[in-house]
Formats: structure tokens, sequence, C-alpha cells
């Protein structure tokens, strides 16, 4: 579980392992160093310790590594292993366990899978996984993603709904109780393969008819998302890196010093003239690059009708970053917001009611009076894909501009669906260097439009595709609600509530 030793033996290595015609064959691998290439769990113990408890569970857990180090190597790995998962797990909530074990556990487990384990494993008919990890943290990944039919691990203690922090019997699964969790699970039947990595795997090995080492090999490339049998579109969670021993303390001693120097990013945007907006942002080491021809702002003199901007959906900061870029504020529609967001916005915005005659007359008003814009994909989306546009937008306007959008952050993400959407825009600009990319795209030809006869599905699907095709994206038919009951476990509806004055609200 934390960096052991190869296991020496006589078992020939993985690659020596044919995985043509295991279609009937059932194969047991252990987790960490086997079917993942790290050998260390403490990672997506730390993920854990600060989805769920914070900066102090995960300093707690910091402080309690050197013990856990101590006890794994010279007393025994369960000892070790427990105190991990005590220092992780004492006093959690198990529907907080879960849920960050189906939203953000699985990005970093897939980012880790060892291609010759994951050769075989994926070749046999029926898969399980014997690991010492807790069950509850691994569960959901094995099974949603990998297609693992039986996920045997280390069981938790709960009290009135939340963790104890002990384990239950038999205790920690490592050496001859993974052997004891494979004979009671399987009975008198023998597996065929089994894929271990160190000396406490060779009891449940030896129970299987073929036994295959992995060897530690840190150089070997991790298998890609469009390999395993359901890509990751949708996940969760603040943290953009995984966060190794060292990442764990370069956050938590970051957070004193990025979170002022969000709040005077966020002050600076807010309070400034927006045409100067792009300059502080600089000096203050935030990225904006601005690429394409945007549209000069049109005059109301001339009665014409303002510019939709299309803009693909990172953050909810698109459109101030849209603003920055064109050096003026641009109103938004969104439809959904934090009051916090709404105190704190420096452009205009107004939320959707989703009622479709409502909001296609709100939207024709605000054209009325100049440039708008919108995020037809409803919802943020990490992953290079987009999802499916509503339509709506293409029947009010033949003025549509679309805007390719990205952006990158190196420590924190800003956006969430399971936590306080009002932190997303500080968690953004505690990045030591955020940077936004926006590219604007041809105005939509008027033959492309719905007054040529196109229908507005066909408009933004059209649009959908030249927006993926400039970022190099993949077009997917998922929606918001897909996008909730993957990672929160509900449709993403936000109960309405009293409304701000639409002045002063933040976008997207």
């Amino acid at each position: 579980l934390l960096e052991p030793n190869m296991a020496i033996t006589t078992f020939p290595t993985v690659e020596n392992c044919a995985s043509i015609g295991r279609e009937k064959h059932t194969v047991v691998a252990d987790m960490d160093g086997t079917l993942l290439k790290g050998r260390s769990s403490f990672p997506y113990f730390a993920l854990i310790a600060f989805e769920v408890g914070g900066i102090l569970r995960l300093f707690f857990l910091l402080l309690a590594s050197p013990i856990v180090g101590i006890l794994y190597y010279f007393v025994s790995e369960s000892a070790g292993i427990q105190v991990l998962i005590f220092a992780t797990f004492c006093g959690m909530k198990i529907s907080d366990i879960e849920s960050v074990a189906r939203a953000v556990l699985p990005k970093f487990y897939a980012t880790d899978l060892h291609p010759e384990s994951w050769r075989v494993f994926s070749a046999c008919g029926k898969r399980c996984v014997l690991t010492a990890n807790p069950r509850i943290m691994v569960e959901a990944f094995l099974k949603d993603f990998l297609g693992t039919d039986l996920v045997l691990g280390t069981e938790i203690g709960t009290y009135k709904g939340r963790a104890t922090g002990l384990v239950l019997k038999p205790g920690v699964l490592v050496g001859n109780d993974k052997a004891g969790a494979l004979r009671k699970a399987f009975g008198e039947t023998q597996p065929e393969i089994g894929l271990g990595d160190r000396h406490t795997d060779i009891p449940f090995m030896e129970l299987c008819k073929e036994g295959y080492i992995v060897p530690p090999k840190p150089e070997v490339e991790a298998i890609t998302n469009d390999k395993l049998p359901k890509p990751i579109v949708f996940h969760d969670g603040r943290l953009v890196q995984k966060p190794t021993p060292l990442m764990a303390l370069l956050i938590i001693l970051w957070i004193p010093i990025g979170f002022p120097l969000a709040c005077l990013r966020i002050a600076a945007g807010s309070l400034l003239p927006m045409q100067l907006v792009y300059y502080a942002f600089w000096a203050l080491g935030v990225r904006v690059t601005v690429k394409g021809n945007p549209p000069p702002p049109v005059k109301k003199s001339s009665g014409e009708s303002g510019v939709l901007f299309i803009c693909s959906h990172r953050t909810l900061l698109d459109p101030i970053f849209l603003s920055t870029a064109l050096g003026r504020p641009i109103p938004a529609v969104t439809y959904s917001v934090s009051r916090l967001s709404e105190i704190i916005s420096p452009i205009k915005t107004v939320r959707l009611s989703r009622d479709r005659a409502t909001d296609a007359s709100m939207i024709k008003k605000l054209l009325e009076e100049g440039d708008l814009a919108i995020c037809p994909e409803g919802t943020t989306c990490r992953e290079p894909f987009l999802l499916r546009f509503s339509a709506m937008f293409a029947e009010l306007t033949d003025h549509l501009v679309p805007v390719a959008m990205v952006n990158r952050m190196s420590m924190f993400h800003g956006t969430t669906a399971r936590g306080w959407k009002g932190m997303d825009p500080f968690y953004f600009f505690m990045n030591p260097s955020p940077a936004y990319e926006v590219n604007f795209l041809n105005k939509l030809p008027l033959e492309l439009t719905c007054s040529s006869g196109k229908s507005s599905h066909e408009v933004a699907n059209y649009i959908q595709r030249v927006i993926a095709a400039t970022l190099s994206y993949e077009c997917t038919s998922f929606t918001r609600k897909d996008k909730y009951r993957a990672l929160a476990g509900n449709d993403g509806t936000v109960t309405e509530k009293p409304r701000l004055k639409a002045n002063k609200v933040m976008g997207c």
C-alpha cells in the first residue's frame, strides 16, 4: 500500500500472461501497484480528507503520515493502514465518503491504470479486485468504470451514519486475510488468474490456477481515457493534481497566500473599469489570451439587434473573461448562481426561468439593448467534451458569434457540482497563475441561420461542432441533468429563491 518492495517469488511477470481466449476466465487482482501503477494509496486518502474534511483534515493526515510509514515498514502493513484509515475517515459521514468515491476518485484512479495489468484484467469475463483499501472508497470506480464484478476490500466501522475510523473483522485485507476473503467469496472454485505485486499478495495468488507479478515500473505510461469501457466525462472535486505528500504540503502552505491573492484578483475584476481589467489581471498573474476578431459593439442609434455570443462553458467566470477580452461588460443569462457571486459580480446577468416562452421574450429584449452572452450547454464540463447545446438561442437572432473558451488551472478547479458554488471564483483565482483563452470565431453566415430555413437544432449542432473542432474537443449529447445525476445524485435543479435586482449578477 505504501511503496513496498516487489515480491521475490517464482511467479512470472504479467507481461508473460496471455490475454487471448480469456472470456470465460476469472481474474483476481490487487489494486495499488498491480491494477494501478502507483504503489502508494496516500493520494487517494488525501483526496477524501480534503474533499470531505477540508484543509484541516488534510493537515492532520499529513501529520499522521510519518507514524503510518513507521508502523507500515517496521511493525506491520495492517497497523500502518489502520492508522491511515483512522486519520482519514474518523467522524466523516458515510454519505460524504460515498459521494467523493463516486464523483472525485475515479478521475485520479483512471489516470493511473497499469497497461499490462489492464490488458489481462479487461480480457477476462469475470473480474474481481482484492485490496487492502476500504471497499467504500474504491468500489464505485471499479464497478462503474472498469466493469468489475466483485470488490473485496477492508470494511470500515460506522456509528449513526458516520465512520468510526476503525475496521471491521477480519481487519485490513493483507497477507493471509486476503486469501481468507478470496476463499470465502469463491469457495472451492479456483480463479484462473491472480495478479499481485508484493510478498503479501502471495497467499491469495497461490489459490489461483495462474499467478503473475506486476513489477514496479514507474516509467510505464498509464492507459488513456478512451481505452476505458466507460470514458470519464464528468468529475468533481477541487484539486487538479493528485495530492502526493509533497503536493499536499504545498497546498497547505499555499492556501494562506492564495486566498488573499484571490480576493485581490476578484476585487480588481469587480471594481476597476472593464477596459482596465485585462491589464490588472496580467499584473496579478492572471493570463488572458485573446484570439480571433471580435465584432465591434452595436450602436443603439442604428436600431440593429445586438450580437449573441455563444460560449463553450468551462467555469461561471466565462462571461467575465469574455467581457475582459472585449474591454466592455457583456450581460449574460444563466440558470442559477450563488448569492455571493451576485454580490461580487462586475457584469449584469439575468436568470432564466426555464419557461421557454418567458426566457425567449427576455433574451430578445436584452438583445435589443445590445450584445449578450449565453452558454447553451447549461453547465460546465472539465474534460475535452462539449455537452449538448440548447437550441432555443438559435431562434432568437441571426447575429450569432461562437466563442471557444478554455482555461488552465494548476492547483484548484473553479467549478463544483457537490460543493458550495459561491467559492468557485475564489478557488479559480487561488491558482498561482490561472489562464483563460478566449477565441472569437467567425460570425455565423446568414445562410446557416434559422431565417434561411435551418432548424434551431441544426444551427445549435453546427455551432457545437465548430467550437469542438476549434478546441479539438468531442461533441456529446450529455446534458446538465446527466452531469448532476452522475456527480451529485440529483438533476441539478436549483430551488428558486427571492431574486436580487438584475444589475449585479455573476455569469453562467
